[in-house]
């Protein structure tokens, strides 16, 4: 049986004041579709590019149901989870896209997967 991977995600804009959960099973494709504003509607409207926050899965139904908790959430919540592991509201996709890898001290996602440390538990 093949590995499945599906990450729940939260991103922003430049100043935080609008936050996106989200769903998808290839974290590093999203957030480029996200910066590079081909992700229409909400995202795009809102400038939403910055990957604040995820968690990963191995179960599409898991994810799914975890996004759709995340999002009934009040805002502080949502905030204190992003805190938790990020307080500083880094983004932790800068430099994904950028060929060659530039070593700003972050991991790549497949990293960041593998290190609880930077992630929901």
């Amino acid at each position: 049986m093949r590995d499945h991977n599906y990450y729940v995600y939260i991103v922003t804009n430049k100043h935080h004041t609008t936050l996106y959960i989200g769903v998808t099973n290839d974290l590093e494709r999203r957030m480029a579709e996200h910066k590079n504003g081909e992700v229409a509607g909400f995202t795009q409207r809102y400038q939403l590019k910055q990957l604040v926050w995820f968690e990963h899965f191995r179960d599409v139904n898991a994810a799914i149901g975890h996004e759709k908790r995340l999002k009934g959430w009040l805002r502080s919540k949502k905030i204190a989870l992003i805190e938790k592991k990020n307080p500083r509201w880094f983004d932790l996709s800068a430099d994904w896209a950028q060929e060659p890898r530039i070593d700003n001290g972050w991991p790549s996602v497949e990293e960041m997967v593998r290190d609880s440390s930077l992630r929901s538990e």
